[in-house]
């Protein structure tokens, strides 16, 4: 397979390795690009793990809730140019159609633009908006929570949005929004160990079990190195053993128990343009 140098600096830019690194991998790889990104990884390579976040171009993200906050919903709102995303007639669209999910408890993106709003099918409202603005729009992405306890964050710009549902009512509505500026800001895969795909544990075990035989630890500690790896893995990018962003000294975990400790955060969805 050939490989392109597009290819080489979409790797480069994704894993921030050098360019005969990642034309290497790319190689070694035949080309599969989440392949050579392990292949990296396993070289000892420092490279995130792949999130979950959609890929997107341009438009808005909003989240909101209902005002008793037991339901909240976040969408995508997607254009072809920033310019037409900061338009007041497109951000008025995006916030038109999350009301009208959040009103009538829509919870699925196919049935949002199909449901009726202002005598017209949601669809429908996109291609006028297409019609009018000469740039594609489409509405790509859309989730929501239902709990005791919703809340969310809309960071400036509306380019990330994060939504979270809690296990019961939160007196102080400040503390569910820093745990939603929290995911937002660090972008957790999962709540916890817990909810950690198997697949992805099992990813990650490989790998860091080839990064200490490359190291060339002993064989009797490679599992044990390869456990303290994944351990880390979850610190650094499950919700509640993450450093709280605004106290370091705690974990999120930490934090939310002063609060409450019977307090637990059952879900959460985020989203990001460009991620």
């Amino acid at each position: 397979m050939t490989i392109t140098a597009a290819d080489v600096n979409k790797l480069r830019q994704v894993t921030g390795s050098g360019m005969m690194d990642c034309k290497n991998a790319l190689v070694e790889a035949n080309g599969d690009f989440e392949a050579a990104i392990d292949i990296l990884r396993k070289k000892g390579q420092k490279i995130a793990a792949k999130r979950g976040d959609r890929s997107a171009n341009e438009g808005v993200i909003l989240a909101k809730t209902a005002e008793d906050n037991t339901y909240g919903v976040i969408a995508m709102l997607n254009c072809e140019t920033d310019f037409v995303g900061k338009t007041e007639d497109f951000t008025n669209l995006a916030s038109t159609i999350v009301d009208h999910a959040i009103e009538n408890r829509i919870q699925t993106l196919e049935s949002l633009k199909e449901s009726v709003l202002n005598g017209k099918t949601v669809d429908a409202l996109l291609l006028e908006m297409t019609s009018k603005t000469g740039e594609k729009i489409e509405l790509n992405q859309f989730s929501f929570v239902e709990t005791p306890f919703v809340t969310y964050y809309n960071h400036n710009g509306n380019r990330l949005a994060a939504l979270v549902g809690f296990n019961k009512k939160i007196g102080n509505i400040e503390v569910g929004r820093e745990i939603a500026m929290q995911i937002a800001a660090m972008n957790p895969i999962a709540i916890d160990e817990k909810s950690v795909a198997q697949d992805v544990i099992d990813r990650e075990l490989t790998i860091a079990r080839e990064q200490v035989i490359n190291e060339g630890k002993p064989e009797h500690m490679i599992d044990k190195i390869a456990q303290g790896k994944l351990n880390r893995f979850f610190k650094e990018n499950t919700l509640l053993h993450q450093d709280f962003i605004k106290d370091s000294k705690k974990t999120v975990a930490q934090y939310m128990a002063e609060v409450d400790k019977e307090l637990a955060c059952n879900e959460f969805v985020r989203f990001q343009l460009g991620a």
